[in-house]
C-alpha cells in the first residue's frame, strides 16, 4: 500500500517524542530505584513491617488502579493537559517523598507518586498514537517508547546505587524534580493537544468499579507472592474479578463507556492484550530470580549485579527498535511468534543454571529472554493503540498498561510461588543438622534469610547452610524457568494462529476479526489545537 506523504511526521513530532520519553524513563525508574534506598530509609524513619510494605506497594497499587481512568480522562480534557497536570503532581510528590520525616508522610507521598504516574503513562502512549499517523512511523515511535521503558527499569537500580554512595536516601526521589520541571517547560512548546470532541458524560461509578476490580486483584497477587497461597488473598482476587464482571457489564450498556470493551471483539486487539500480559508475566516474574541469583548465589554486590543486568536491558532496547523494521517485511504474527520462541529458549537456557554455574550462562539466558520480550511489548502496544480510534487512544493506552501491570503481578505471584515452594521442599530435605531451631526456621523461608543466618553461625555450619540454600534456590529457579518457557511456547503458538491474517497495511481480506487499519477517518473527527 502506498504511503500518504501528508501523514508523515515532521521534525516537531520527533522532538515531541524525545520529550515524551522523559516521564516514561522516570516512571519505570521509580519502580526499581527504591530497592537500594530501603535499608537507609528504614534506619532513618524506622517504619514498622506493615508500613514498609505500604511504602513499597502503594505506588504500584494506585498506578495500576488508575491507568484506565486517567487514560479516559485524558481523552476528555486533553492528553497534553493531563500530562502537564501529572508532571506537576509527580514532581511535587517526589519532593515531598525526598523530604518525608516519617513513614506516614512517605506513604502519602508514594501514593501521590502513583496517582501522578497513572496520569503520565497513558498520556504519553496516546499522544504518540495521535502525533504519528503513518503506520511505520508510529511503530518506530512506539519502539522508542518501549526502549525508554526498558532503559528506565535498568537505570533505576544503577542510579539508586550511585546516588546512595554520595547522598541521603531522599536523593533517589529528588532526582525526579528537575526532569519534571523540564517536561513542564518543553511540553507546552512542543506537544500538540488532542481530545475527544464528543466525550459524553464521565461515569464516576465506572471509575469506582475499575478501582474496586483492579486493586483487590493486584493486592491478592502480591500477598500470594509474599506469603504463599492462602484464603485471604484468594478471596480478594475473587472479589476483584466479580467486580470486574460488573464493570464490563456496565461498560456494555453505556453510550460513552470508561472502557470500550467492544475492542476485544477484534482479534488483533484481544490477542495483543493477551501476549502483552504473558510477556510481562515472564519478564517481571523472572526478575525476582535473576537479582537474587546474582547477589545471593553468585555473590555480587548490588552495584555489580546492576551492571550485569545491562546486557538484558540493552537487548530489550535494541529488539524493541528492530521490531518496527522487521514487520515491514514479515507479518506481525511471525515476528511475535519468533520473539516468544526466543524468550522461551532463553528460559530454557536459564533452566540449565546450577548454583556453581558460570555467570555467562544466566546472563545469556536472560538476554535472550529480554530480546524476545522487547519485540513482543513493542508490537503488542502498537497493535493495541492502532486498533482503537484516535479519540479513544487514551483509554486503550490505559488498558494496555493496566494489563502489563497485571501480567507483572501475576508473574511474581505464580513464578515466585513456584520458586518458594520448591525452595522450602528442598530445604526440608537438605537442612544441615546442628543449626539452632530459630535459625533453621528463618533459613527455611527464603534464600535471603539463609544468607543472613549463615553470618551468625560457625564457619563449617555456615558453609553447609549456604550450599544447601543456594542449591535449593537454584532448583526453584529451574522449575520456574521451565514453567515460563512453557507459557512462552503456548503464547507463541496462539499468537501465530490468531494473528496469521494480519498484515502491516491492514487486515487481510476476508478476516472479519482482524484489527482495523489505522484509518484516518477517525483523525478527521479529532479536535486538535
Amino acid at each position: 500500500m502506498a504511503t500518504n506523504p501528508s501523514l508523515k511526521a515532521t521534525g516537531r513530532e520527533w522532538a515531541s517524542l524525545a520529550v515524551l520519553t522523559l516521564p516514561v524513563l522516570l516512571i519505570s525508574m521509580d519502580m526499581t530505584v527504591l530497592y537500594f534506598a530501603l535499608p537507609f530509609l528504614s534506619a532513618d524513619l524506622e517504619p514498622s513491617s506493615t508500613q514498609l510494605l505500604w511504602i513499597m506497594d502503594i505506588y504500584s497499587f494506585l498506578l495500576a488502579g488508575l491507568l484506565i481512568t486517567m487514560g479516559t480522562l485524558g481523552d476528555r480534557i486533553g492528553r497534553r493537559k493531563l500530562l502537564m497536570l501529572g508532571a506537576a503532581a509527580f514532581g511535587a510528590a517526589s519532593a515531598a517523598a525526598a523530604m518525608a520525616g516519617s513513614a506516614e508522610m512517605l506513604i502519602v507521598a508514594r501514593a501521590l507518586l502513583g496517582i501522578g504516574g497513572a496520569t503520565l503513562m497513558p498520556s504519553t502512549l496516546s499522544l504518540i498514537r495521535n502525533m504519528f499517523r503513518d503506520d511505520q512511523q508510529r511503530r518506530t515511535a512506539v519502539s522508542v517508547w518501549t526502549a525508554a521503558l526498558a532503559g528506565g527499569a535498568a537505570l533505576g537500580p544503577l542510579l539508586g546505587g550511585a546516588l546512595l554512595e554520595h547522598f541521603w536516601w531522599g536523593s533517589a526521589f529528588l532526582v525526579n524534580v528537575p526532569v519534571m520541571v523540564l517536561l513542564l517547560i518543553l511540553g507546552p512548546l512542543l506537544l500538540p493537544e488532542f481530545r475527544d470532541p464528543d466525550p459524553g458524560k464521565f461515569d464516576l461509578l465506572s471509575t469506582a468499579l475499575s478501582l474496586a476490580a483492579v486493586l483487590p486483584v493486584i493486592y491478592g497477587m502480591k500477598k500470594i507472592a509474599e506469603d504463599g497461597v492462602a484464603v485471604v488473598p484468594l478471596a480478594t482476587i475473587g472479589v476483584g474479578l466479580l467486580v470486574g464482571i460488573v464493570f464490563v457489564l456496565r461498560q456494555r450498556k453505556l453510550t460513552h463507556p470508561l472502557l470500550d470493551v467492544s475492542l476485544f471483539r477484534q482479534r488483533a486487539f484481544s490477542t495483543s492484550v493477551g501476549t502483552n500480559v504473558l510477556a510481562m508475566f515472564a519478564m517481571v516474574g523472572f526478575g525476582l530470580f535473576t537479582s537474587q541469583y546474582l547477589q545471593l548465589v553468585y555473590g555480587l554486590r548490588p552495584w555489580s549485579a546492576g551492571l550485569w543486568t545491562l546486557p538484558a536491558a540493552g537487548a530489550t532496547m535494541v529488539s524493541a527498535t528492530l521490531a518496527a523494521v522487521l514487520v515491514q517485511k514479515i507479518r506481525p504474527a511471525y515476528v511475535i511468534s519468533a520473539a516468544l520462541l526466543l524468550a522461551s529458549a532463553g528460559f530454557g537456557v536459564i533452566a540449565q543454571v546450577e548454583a556453581d554455574s558460570e555467570l555467562a550462562l544466566v546472563i545469556t539466558g536472560a538476554t535472550m529472554m529480554a530480546a524476545g520480550v522487547g519485540v513482543v511489548l513493542t508490537l503488542a502496544a502498537d497493535l493495541i493503540i492502532a486498533a482503537a480510534p484516535p479519540e479513544r487512544a487514551g483509554s486503550a493506552s490505559g488498558l494496555s498498561e493496566t494489563c502489563a501491570e497485571f501480567g507483572g503481578a501475576l508473574g511474581i505471584a505464580v513464578l515466585g510461588s513456584i520458586g518458594a515452594a520448591v525452595y522450602r521442599q528442598s530445604m526440608d530435605d537438605d537442612m544441615p543438622s546442628g543449626i539452632p531451631e530459630a535459625a533453621s526456621e528463618v533459613a527455611h523461608e527464603t534464600l535471603g534469610g539463609a544468607v543472613q543466618v549463615a553470618g551468625q553461625l560457625p564457619e563449617d555450619l555456615a558453609g553447609l547452610l549456604l550450599t544447601a540454600s543456594r542449591e535449593a534456590f537454584t532448583e526453584g529457579m529451574q522449575i520456574a524457568s521451565y514453567t515460563a518457557a512453557g507459557v512462552m511456547l503456548v503464547a507463541a503458538v496462539l499468537a501465530g494462529l490468531m494473528l496469521r491474517h494480519l498484515r502491516i497495511d491492514g487486515p487481510s481480506a476476508g478476516d472479519p476479526h482482524a484489527a482495523a487499519p489505522s484509518s484516518h477517518v477517525h483523525d478527521a473527527k479529532l479536535s486538535t489545537r
